[in-house]
């Protein structure tokens, strides 16, 4: 990239803090967390506040714990795959539980959308089976138009939770021209040139290709932050017909705090309960991620995590009373290191992935 490109690209994510990386976002409210930390007497206060779910859903929590809460209708048909399992092993099991292309694959104990596909053909599977080296899930591919996200808590004394944020998510894509190559419409993509190394890997085969007029192209499937998805907030749009939907999930899976993301043919259709599907929720480690794309100042976004911060502790310390326990600080950092260890490996196979 020329040096002007790049003295452009570093002055806008030092005066665009949501460009910024976590522990920058979060530094000056860091204190807030270690008086929690203190109050409860643990380093780990909020691991009681989801308790059906490993470290309280902060970080490390697997796919398959979150859909055995749920019933089987609210989620995607999926089937878990270890990546010793033969690939014709694979196949077979596939078939049988009526998978065709394309779908998606994505590691049961994900990060940051890490390794996530949508895999179009058995070339593409095959090459994601044999270097992906976790556990993973193939899951039937959602087609629903609309990607949302549902921040919810309720504390446990309460019948009535609070939606605090609902956003849609678009993947990053790029439209073409009917001129420009696929690379130059990525150098030129507000998102896209912060992040082209990784880009020109996921994307090496298509690089030279002229995107036709009008044609979305999309680059990454993971409608997250980190993916570089576009949101839009929905907060106009939370009312009690959505608010029952999701006191009634979270009652049946005893989710007291986090953020549900989903696929829905329209927002009418979630609130009356039809056509969508839970492609995850995360508990205590879940951002508000409604203050991004939003026009919130560094200083409201940081009111708003305080506040969900504080909602945590109430939730956790009730749990704690009710007899869930604080993780012990030994048992909480052993997951940590060895959740840092898998962060490592998932970083590492998502750069040498090419599907």
């Amino acid at each position: 990239m020329p040096a002007c490109m790049q003295w452009k690209s570093f002055r806008e994510k030092i005066t665009n803090w949501e460009l910024w990386p976590f522990w920058l976002r979060y530094l000056f409210i860091t204190p807030v967390w270690g008086w929690y930390c203190l109050r409860s007497g643990s380093v780990w206060f909020f691991t009681p506040s989801n308790p059906t779910i490993t470290f309280g859903g902060f970080e490390g929590e697997g796919k398959k714990e979150m859909y055995n809460l749920l019933p089987k209708h609210y989620y995607p048909k999926t089937v878990f795959v270890l990546p010793t399992e033969g690939f014709e092993q694979v196949k077979e099991k596939i078939v049988r539980y009526g998978f065709t292309y394309p779908f998606i694959v994505k590691p049961d104990v994900g990060m940051k959308g890490l390794l996530f596909r949508k895999i179009d053909n058995e070339k593409e599977f095959e090459t994601y089976h044999l270097k992906n080296p976790v556990e993973y899930i193939v899951q039937d591919l959602v087609t629903y138009p609309l990607e949302v996200s549902v921040f919810y808590y309720r504390y446990p004394n309460k019948q009535r939770g609070v939606i605090s944020g609902f956003i849609q998510k678009d993947c990053m894509d790029v439209t073409g021209d009917g001129k420009s190559t696929l690379w130059e419409l990525l150098v030129a993509h507000p998102k896209g040139k912060h992040r082209l190394e990784e880009m020109r890997i996921k994307h090496e085969s298509s690089l030279n290709k002229i995107i036709p007029a009008g044609e979305r192209y999309i680059l990454t499937y993971a409608a997250n932050l980190n993916r570089g998805a576009q949101f839009t907030n929905l907060q106009h749009l939370i009312d009690d017909e959505l608010l029952k939907l999701f006191d009634e999930i979270s009652h049946a899976a005893q989710f007291y705090y986090g953020r549900y993301d989903i696929k829905c043919e329209s927002i009418q259709d979630l609130k009356q309960g039809k056509n969508f599907s839970i492609l995850e929720f995360n508990g205590s480690g879940a951002e508000p991620n409604h203050v991004y794309h939003a026009g919130y100042s560094l200083w409201q976004a940081q009111k708003v995590f305080l506040h969900h911060w504080k909602v945590l502790y109430k939730i956790s310390n009730y749990n704690h009373k009710q007899g869930h326990r604080y993780w012990p600080f030994a048992k909480g950092w052993k997951f940590l290191r060895e959740g840092k260890k898998h962060l490592a490996i998932l970083e590492k196979y998502d750069a040498e992935i090419p599907v």
